[in-house]
């Protein structure tokens, strides 16, 4: 973890905003050894109040950001401090911007949506490797998957999983202590990059309310997240805040 932290729900987040961390990322020597970003939201929170001992993959990183506007509001209205949020979105965004000319590796992405990735960015040397589903429950494809991270040699390895595989496939390549560079664990941002999904209006980004456009996109795959995992939570939250004040 990089600079001051601000604690939350068990997470330690970077207290600085995007352009430091995009700067930091950026300035980081190429042959420096594998390290690795996260960007918690809430389903990431209740997945770790399910597996607590992931919570280790998480304080491994770089830089923990937090992708949640919505927590960040709600944690702000209880009085709480709060880190700037930094989505998986606007880091891919302002990273992919500034590496033209330069080698940039992905796991993850369908051919299709890495075809549409490469037609957006030209100027960027792609590497890619889409794994089989179900890799955690798939020890060979798994090993694959972190042997082209250490072998792909690139300064930026996205990583488009989804959590918790990217960040477990994130720390794995740390643990092989021959891999360089940095990994970016961002869920579906490339497909946001790549053209295939569309953002929430800002006003609803801005209020916290991009999962309720996502819900309304695809409500069978998110209802269970969205309705009944990520709400206890906010409970959480709340207990944190009223402990504080005891």
């Amino acid at each position: 973890m990089s600079g001051r932290n601000i604690h939350i729900l068990g997470l330690d987040f970077a207290e600085c905003g995007l352009e430091p961390v995009v700067a930091a990322l950026l300035a980081r020597p190429a042959d420096e050894p594998f390290g690795y970003v996260v960007t918690p939201n809430a389903d990431h929170f209740a997945r770790l109040r399910r597996i607590p001992h992931l919570g280790r993959v998480y304080r491994g990183a770089l830089f923990c950001l937090l992708d949640s506007q919505l927590i960040a509001n709600f944690a702000g209205f209880l009085g709480m401090q709060v880190p700037p949020v930094v989505t998986g979105v606007a880091l891919t965004e302002a990273l992919l911007a500034r590496l033209g000319g330069q080698r940039v590796a992905v796991i993850g992405l369908d051919r299709q949506d890495f075809a549409g990735l490469q037609g957006r960015y030209p100027q960027i040397e792609f590497l890619h490797h889409q794994p089989p589903m179900g890799l955690l429950n798939d020890p060979i494809g798994f090993r694959k998957a972190r042997d082209f991270g250490v072998a792909a040699g690139a300064k930026f390895l996205f990583i488009a999983l989804g959590s918790p595989v990217q960040e477990l496939l994130a720390h794995a390549i740390v643990a092989r202590r021959s891999g360089t560079g940095v990994g970016v664990c961002v869920g579906a941002a490339l497909e946001y990059c790549a053209g295939a999904r569309k953002r929430a209006p800002g006003w609803m980004r801005r209020a916290g309310l991009e999962w309720l456009y996502r819900l309304g996109q695809a409500p069978g795959r998110l209802a269970g997240r969205y309705l009944l995992d990520d709400p206890p939570v906010f409970v959480a939250l709340i207990a944190g805040a009223l402990r504080k004040r005891v």
